[in-house]
């Protein structure tokens, strides 16, 4: 999706009024205070709280008992939910005439008024740069404001040492873990033994998801992702079906000569152990 296409995207009238308040230099964050005077030490002006949201119901689809593999079903759906609710997070940015989004958060709830309902939310912070970066622009090569769930502190960081956030890019997989037989169960009853099969559908699972997260980020024209985390997330599928899930934030170099700050050491004023 392209700028253009932001424009396009149907947000809530409650919505619209609340980003139109937010043009009238009133912002909302949910920064810490210590992060929200770091964005703005990084040269960027918090304009609104702005969020997405999908509710979606997500079908079934069965493994095969004994057989180790993806439900590529079950993994479109996952990754379309999250999708739909970033856009629409990404559309009030627009809305806001930011140049990106910081401190974005995916959260999932399972509704209990639905089988299998689920409520994907992307939320995060929009801000406005003070000064244009040397390469021109802060949005993405879809000109789209940028996203990143990185801290506060980490933004800060990044942007001193002459880095910039491309976007939020995530990769997902929900797999099948097979079964053992009952013979083989019993066979590795009190022994110290690894298990093959379990080892190769773990292993096979996180690199669909860190294969797919990386391919976001070559799309971005990305030099490298930062902050990636792998997540384990069983839901509510039972104990042989799990989503493998990848996130971090793909970055780009803003200028050829990256000065790093010098760590510094900092010590507690306390007078004893803390609890």
């Amino acid at each position: 999706m392209s700028d253009a296409d932001l424009s396009q995207v149907s947000l809530p009238p409650d919505a619209r009024a609340r980003l139109a308040d937010g043009k009238k230099n009133l912002f909302t964050s949910d920064l810490s205070v210590n992060e929200f005077l770091l964005v703005k030490q990084a040269g960027f002006r918090p304009v609104g709280l702005v969020l997405g949201t999908s509710v979606y119901h997500v079908g079934i689809q069965i493994g095969k008992w004994s057989k180790n593999m993806e439900l590529d079903k079950l993994s479109q759906a996952m990754y379309h939910a999250r999708e739909l609710a970033m856009t629409r997070m990404e559309a009030e940015a627009d809305a806001l005439g930011a140049d990106g989004i910081v401190g974005v958060r995916l959260e999932i709830e399972f509704k209990e008024y639905g089988n299998d309902l689920a409520e994907f939310i992307a939320v995060g912070t929009a801000v406005v740069a003070e000064k244009a970066p040397p390469t021109g622009k802060w949005r993405n090569n879809k000109g789209l404001p940028f996203t990143s769930d990185l801290s506060g502190q980490d933004f800060w960081t990044l942007i001193q040492a002459g880095y910039a956030p491309q976007g939020l890019v995530m990769g997902t997989c929900v797999y099948h873990i097979a079964h053992r037989g009952m013979m083989a169960s019993l066979g590795s009853i009190g022994s110290n033994v690894e298990i093959p099969q379990y080892t190769e559908a773990l292993y096979d699972a996180r690199e669909l998801a860190m294969g797919r997260m990386q391919t976001e980020a070559e799309v971005l024209g990305s030099e490298g992702i930062v902050g990636v985390q792998l997540n384990s997330l069983a839901h509510r599928w039972g104990g042989h079906t799990t989503e493998f899930f990848a996130i971090g934030t793909a970055v780009r170099s803003l200028r050829d000569d990256h000065v790093i700050a010098t760590p510094s050491l900092v010590l507690p004023l306390t007078d004893g152990p803390s609890r």
